[in-house]
């Protein structure tokens, strides 16, 4: 469970002067803790801060907390000094919340008041965008990452922008807490798949575990027949199985699954990226021959494997898992002109949960680019919005590539891969030209959904940069 901090800010020379201000905030502040808290995380309560003691304390209890995010209501006006001393020692970013109780005040009701007193402490208890700018300088200044948002306490969109930090919150936390395995070596010559796992551990927080191919092997010499059977039930719930699957070709396919599924057990792992050729007729190959059907069940189940040894892509489809819109992994396969759609897909494992309609479990005569021969994947992504990710790892830093379109119907290619038909609110040429020139690796996950400004939020959290191809073009 995420864990986050909440605190209002207030000034405590106004409670004497408003008899019934101080209560009015501090009932809003209930109902934004219960609104969070509705959203699935646990929330540390530190109550009205409206002095420096009191800011000093909060310090003290945030920090020692381990919050992953802190939530600041800005109930009143508020001395900057009273959240200084928070920002100083927090090591976590703030969502400062500049929300009002109502969306517009009845100014006539307002004005019929005879006590002036009584109307300032209405205004009071609605002047909360008096204190932001005040609270954004001293963040800027103290270099405290912050982002503001601004709305009305009955407004959906603010609900929907505060579950959407919380939900960030889970995919980072989800990412610090991955274990991933690497099993195998890189498709050689394939550059742009080469990565530092260092690096890529620093800014995710990730523990790679590098695996064996002859503990896969031992594992697999283990399965039992019952084992087998039950993975072949499996294989039938999930895929529609072409007639041409030979028993055998399934057999093998399913006790290659089964030993897959220890050594993700084995090691606890929540990620996987692979490859492997072996030589011709070894043990070795005809294993990676027949891992597509079970890392497809795996990605399925929230452990996204990515081929070709994709550490990078890996990691992206874990955020889109996490972020509960799937992660196929995919690459560019065609574009047509004619109807401005660019097509995505791949070979190997494929993400089950996102197909439209029932993924196809049908026989290769040969993998592409690849040795061997076996059983493999056919789908296309549910047709509606979708979000395609990648995972950079620049010149200079690791970054966050996205974009937003559609998977639309139509023709597809029925290669006995995964392949989709996506259009863009721009296009083609632009949308390739574009994505292509930040420099990822030419594979990407794509998700359903429009969930890229939740992407936004988990790369502001990891402290990395995110761009919107889409949202570059139309600049």
């Amino acid at each position: 469970m995420s864990k986050v901090g909440l605190f209002s800010v207030g000034l405590d020379t106004y409670w004497g002067q408003f008899g019934s201000l101080l209560n009015n905030l501090k009932g809003y502040h209930s109902q934004i803790k219960s609104k969070i808290e509705s959203f699935g995380a646990e929330v540390v309560d530190a109550g009205m801060v409206d002095n420096i003691d009191k800011a000093k304390s909060t310090a003290v209890l945030l920090s020692n907390s381990n919050v992953d995010l802190i939530f600041l209501f800005v109930s009143t006006y508020a001395l900057s000094s009273t959240i200084l001393p928070i920002a100083r020692q927090a090591k976590v970013p703030f969502i400062l919340l500049n929300l009002q109780p109502v969306e517009s005040l009845d100014y006539q009701k307002f004005n019929a008041l005879d006590d002036y007193a009584e109307k300032t402490g209405i205004w009071l208890e609605h002047c909360q965008a008096c204190a932001i700018p005040e609270i954004a300088s001293v963040m800027n200044k103290a270099n405290t990452r912050y982002h503001t948002i601004t709305g009305h306490l009955h407004e959906d969109n603010v609900w929907d922008e505060i579950r959407s930090w919380i939900d960030a919150v889970k995919v980072v936390k989800a990412l610090q807490d991955n274990r991933m395995g690497v099993l195998g070596n890189y498709y050689g010559g394939m550059l742009d798949v080469y990565t530092d796992l260092t690096k890529q551990s620093v800014t995710f927080g990730t523990h790679f575990e590098i695996l064996e191919m002859c503990e896969l092997k031992k594992l697999r010499d283990e399965v039992s027949s019952e084992e087998i059977n039950e993975k072949v039930s499996e294989f039938e719930s999930v895929f529609e199985i072409d007639k041409k699957c030979s028993s055998k070709e399934i057999e093998r396919a399913a006790k290659t699954s089964v030993a897959l599924d220890k050594l993700i057990e084995t090691y606890q792992l929540k990620s996987l990226a692979y490859y492997y050729e072996g030589q011709p007729g070894n043990d070795y190959e005809n294993i990676i021959t027949s891992v597509i059907a079970g890392n497809t069940l795996l990605t399925g189940k929230n452990i996204p494997v990515a081929g070709e040894c994709e550490v990078k892509n890996a990691h992206a489809m874990k955020i889109m898992s996490e972020l509960g819109s799937g992660g196929s992994f995919s690459e560019f396969y065609l574009m047509d002109f004619k109807d401005n759609v660019v097509f995505l897909g791949h070979d190997g494992p494929a993400h089950f949960n996102i197909a439209e309609g029932r993924v196809k479990l049908v026989p290769l005569p040969v993998y592409h680019g690849k040795p061997g021969t076996g059983l493999s994947i056919q789908m296309s992504v549910k047709h509606g919005p979708v979000t395609l990710l990648s995972v950079v790892e620049g010149k200079d830093s690791v970054f966050l590539l996205v974009a937003e379109g559609d998977s639309v119907e139509g023709p597809i290619l029925e290669t006995g891969n995964t392949n989709s038909r996506y259009r863009f609110s721009c296009n083609i040429r632009d949308f390739v030209n574009t994505w292509s020139k930040y420099g990822p690796s030419h594979h990407c996950a794509i998700g359903v959904g429009h969930v890229a400004n939740k992407i936004e939020k988990i790369a502001f959290l990891l402290g990395i940069p995110m761009i919107n191809v889409c949202e570059e073009i139309r600049k």
